[in-house]
């Protein structure tokens, strides 16, 4: 029975998948779908996946957040989008059939799942990086947020899962989550996948890199793949853009990373500040939390934040409709908490554990590259590779990239050294 307005436009969207189907032939069946969901690591498992079956001699189409690859033609996919709508999407899958490609990698976002985007795509295998705090504004629970997650188990023929994960305990336990294969793969607890590859290829990945590279030799090796086509891919592969990404690496280090949640925060910044602040050097980290997204996040990031960064800039990040400054005050409250103290205006003298709000992102990161000595790394989080910030409802054109340039020209046309 519907009785919600979401059941409304779940429905919606069913009819809406099966017109597209009709329209488009049912185009997915004609091609072997890969599904990639979790919280963090998605997009990097989805190209990783890409790049392995294209390296080895596969046609192959991609999906995710940063682009889509159909049939070796690039195509944008909006502000904010990571799984397009049904009519797109089919119309995608109808030009990679079309092609003559074999398989498609998609990135799948629990919102597509739920609201039955996908629910007529039957695929191949569904893979379930990890599942951890986010799009609680939406499900509401975690366990709801695991429950839309492993409708891509039930959307697949094979399913492979994160054991070292938090939610593998859940997904065990959820009526219908069991595919008719259910593989796993760990660094830590028993598996099917139990591989350290940063180890045995000597990349030398992050810690959750490590993860999404074994995610990715997994399924390929369910698809019958031999090492020797897996490994010299996985040893080529370059991040996608936007992912641990460095600007600059002297004389000081200026990253940008796609980091939007507590997990995905607490890995980057434990990663950047162990292998790339040395001592005496500090880390300065800038970043926000986007409007109508899960507002219960935005203190444990604060946190977050604060276990690793020596000095915190709180800005803008497609503050939409919501109060920036309102936003910024609820990151600060889990920055409290390890006792930063809060500066009401900037200073190019400040010490460590200071905090401050400057909402214009282009001036936050450019204060932040000014409070940088040589040595200290600089990282922006939440924005990456997405060429929009979303203020009020108006899309304004946005580059971090660019933003970082211009703030390393104005340093560089200072007399004294920044920071100093």
């Amino acid at each position: 029975m519907i009785d919600t307005i979401q059941d409304l436009k779940n429905f919606y969207h069913f009819f809406q998948s099966v017109i597209a189907n009709l329209r488009y032939g049912f185009p997915g069946r004609k091609l072997k779908l890969i599904g990639v969901t979790g919280t963090d690591g998605k997009t990097t498992t989805t190209h990783l996946i890409y790049h392995i079956l294209k390296s080895s001699g596969k046609k192959v189409s991609l999906i995710s957040s940063v682009f889509a690859n159909i049939a070796g033609r690039a195509y944008g996919l909006g502000f904010h989008v990571t799984t397009p709508d049904v009519f797109p999407l089919h119309n995608f899958f109808r030009q990679s059939a079309a092609a003559g490609d074999e398989y498609f990698v998609l990135e799948t976002t629990s919102h597509a799942l739920e609201q039955n985007r996908v629910s007529l795509v039957k695929f191949e295998i569904g893979v379930i990086t990890n599942i951890t705090h986010e799009h609680l504004d939406f499900h509401k629970t975690y366990k709801n947020y695991v429950k839309a997650k492993s409708i891509l188990l039930k959307n697949s023929k094979i399913g492979l899962v994160n054991a070292d994960d938090q939610s593998f305990a859940l997904l065990k336990k959820i009526p219908g989550s069991r595919t008719r294969k259910l593989f796993t793969y760990a660094l830590k607890k028993r598996a099917d996948f139990r591989k350290d590859l940063n180890k045995d290829l000597r990349l030398n990945l992050t810690a959750y890199n490590n993860y999404n590279y074994l995610a990715a030799y997994s399924v390929c090796k369910i698809l019958s793949l031999p090492d020797r086509k897996i490994f010299p891919a996985l040893k080529s592969f370059q991040l996608p853009p936007g992912r641990l990404e460095f600007v600059v690496k002297k004389p000081l280090r200026v990253i940008i990373d796609f980091a939007h949640t507590p997990n995905a925060l607490h890995q980057v910044l434990s990663e950047v500040k162990a292998k790339y602040v040395k001592k005496g050097n500090r880390l300065i980290h800038v970043f926000g939390s986007a409007a109508k997204r899960d507002k219960s996040k935005r203190p444990i990031m604060g946190k977050e934040s604060a276990g690793f960064a020596d000095l915190i800039i709180l800005t803008e990040e497609d503050y939409r409709d919501e109060d920036p400054q309102k936003i910024c005050r609820e990151i600060a409250v889990g920055i409290h908490t390890k006792g930063f103290r809060f500066a009401s205006s900037y200073s190019s003298r400040m010490p460590n554990k200071s905090c401050f709000i400057e909402i214009d992102r282009q001036k936050a990161i450019t204060k932040a590259i000014a409070l940088a000595r040589p040595g200290d790394v600089v990282i922006t989080t939440g924005k990456s590779h997405e060429k929009s910030l979303c203020r009020g409802k108006t899309e304004y054109p946005w580059s971090e990239h660019q933003a970082v340039k211009v703030a390393l020209k104005i340093r560089s046309s200072k007399s004294v050294p920044a920071g100093r």
